[in-house]
């Protein structure tokens, strides 16, 4: 069985740096250290970090008084950061640069008298934390049909951001179909979706050329790993998404010479040495593993002033 890797796949910077801030935090005010939501959508980081002593919670409501929370990387709504500061909550800001950017585009547009359409999944954390910068003044759209149901208080003042995990083609779709509807819509000058989520999906499309069957190693509840699953579906290729190896179905590889192997942006990458592991121990004595492209991603962001080398603890 020849096993082709996608490259670039797994953690982004944005991931990285959440994670980097949950260790830093507990290396410099030690344990515990609370933290809104699951910091990433991955389970083995979760609970990596609880065993180090992060303690995971619903709201800032159920961390005591005075104690340190940190946001996750999705980022948070108004609502919660005004909670986190009745409670005198000491707040580590994680969310990935790259929606705290949406976050401002939302601020700005609604601060010039404009109502914001947004592109995303109702439910998820993300589209949750964006939505809550201006809920008075934000519409969600998920499909094109929901486009065409769209009510809007005035058509010449639209605008637009989207969640940054999504399918780059849906994407592109609803907001021609945005643009169509309401032609005077300001919409976003570049795509809201990262980096790390177009390159991802452009490798599951390399894949897709000569793999027959994809398995995308990420969590369940992560939007860019569900996105991965569907880019490759689309374009005729079986995918699966799984957590682990032990999630591998054999009957999936019946009669597949060429399996593709690529991870979401929250993923580490020895889940994704596990499951090479297992394509190779059942694929046959032939079985080699290749790396399809070797894209490099030079993206680092900043930590928060509080947890960089030179700050000092309080």
């Amino acid at each position: 069985m020849r096993v082709l890797l996608a490259s670039p796949r797994g953690f982004c910077a944005g991931v990285d740096r959440a994670i980097d801030i949950v260790e830093r935090a507990l290396d410099r005010f030690g344990e515990p250290i609370y933290v809104r939501h699951e910091i990433v959508h991955n389970r083995s980081v979760v609970e990596a970090l609880r065993e180090k002593g992060a303690v995971f919670v619903d709201e800032p409501e159920d961390a005591p008084d005075g104690s340190r929370l940190i946001y996750s990387a999705h980022g948070v709504s108004k609502r919660v950061r005004r909670a986190a500061a009745e409670k005198g909550l000491a707040a580590i800001d994680a969310t990935c640069p790259l929606v705290t950017k949406v976050h401002n585009e939302v601020s700005r547009l609604v601060a010039d008298g404009y109502q914001v359409v947004m592109v995303g999944h109702a439910g998820h954390v993300e589209v949750e934390g964006t939505m809550g910068q201006a809920p008075d003044d934000m519409l969600l759209v998920e499909t094109v049909e929901d486009v065409a149901r769209l009510e809007v208080r005035d058509a010449t003042r639209l605008g637009c951001v989207t969640q940054t995990t999504l399918s780059v083609d849906d994407t592109r779709d609803i907001l021609q179909a945005l643009k169509a509807r309401f032609p005077e819509i300001v919409l976003p000058k570049r795509d809201d979706i990262c980096y790390a989520t177009q390159n991802r999906q452009d490798a599951v499309k390399e894949l897709t050329r000569f793999a027959q069957r994809v398995l995308v190693v990420g969590a369940p509840a992560s939007s860019n790993s569900n996105r991965l699953v569907e880019v490759a579906t689309r374009r005729g290729v079986p995918s699966h998404l799984i957590q682990s190896a032990e999630e591998i179905d054999p009957a999936w590889l019946e009669g597949v010479s060429c399996v593709g192997v690529t991870a979401g942006a929250s993923t580490p990458e020895f889940l994704v040495d596990q499951v090479v592991a297992w394509l190779l121990e059942h694929g046959g004595p032939e079985s080699r593993v290749e790396t399809l492209g070797e894209v490099e991603e030079h993206v680092t962001f900043k930590l928060p002033a509080e947890l960089r080398v030179d700050a000092r603890p309080d």
